[in-house]
């Protein structure tokens, strides 16, 4: 008997057949009707995740913003764009887009964390699709360069609006008054 994965039907996965796939502590993301699967997160990457979360529910939280979540959560963007990002945002007065199944619609911010094993993907095909989406705001954080990097929607794609490294302070547009200390990202 064949595992789920070698049922997949052909032609572009769907909702209904992500929901199908293993529960086996990999991660797996339906982007344009096509299965992509990567390993776990390893330590590092969980750290600089959970130190951002940290700093943005802070700024969040107490002044009401939105909500800040963390992976493994569904964005579900269409039927056939299922992805799983690191960190995201939605801003208060967009809640709608929470269901009891998932995260449907565009959040405000999503922020991926590259690894090797995910980069590339992070860069190019998530990239397009998040644009697509209308996702506003874009953050690619780079454990191994210590940078980050601010995107915005601009038209039909994210420009680049800051890139910073190192123990810098990074002062994000979309959150006024927050301060994140990239010194305290990489600790």
């Amino acid at each position: 008997m064949g595992t789920t994965l070698d049922r997949l039907p052909p032609g572009p996965l769907t909702y209904e057949d992500y929901v199908e796939l293993p529960d086996d502590g990999k991660r797996y993301e339906v982007l344009g009707g096509e299965l992509f699967v990567s390993p776990a997160p390893a330590p590092r990457h969980q750290m600089v995740s959970a130190n951002l979360e940290w700093q943005l529910a802070l700024h969040v939280r107490r002044r009401r913003l939105g909500r800040i979540l963390h992976a493994p959560i569904d964005l579900i963007l269409s039927p056939t764009t299922i992805a799983q990002p690191d960190v995201l945002f939605i801003r208060s007065g967009h809640e709608s887009i929470v269901t009891g199944r998932a995260i449907e619609g565009a959040p405000d911010l999503v922020v991926e964390i590259l690894s090797p094993s995910t980069g590339r993907k992070d860069r190019t095909t998530k990239a397009l699709l998040y644009a697509r989406f209308r996702v506003a705001h874009y953050w690619i954080i780079d454990p191994d360069e210590r940078t980050v990097e601010l995107y915005e929607l601009d038209g039909e794609a994210y420009r680049l609006v800051s890139k910073e490294g190192g123990e810098t302070i990074v002062r994000p547009s979309l959150f006024p008054g927050l301060e994140i200390d990239l010194g305290e990202l990489w600790a």
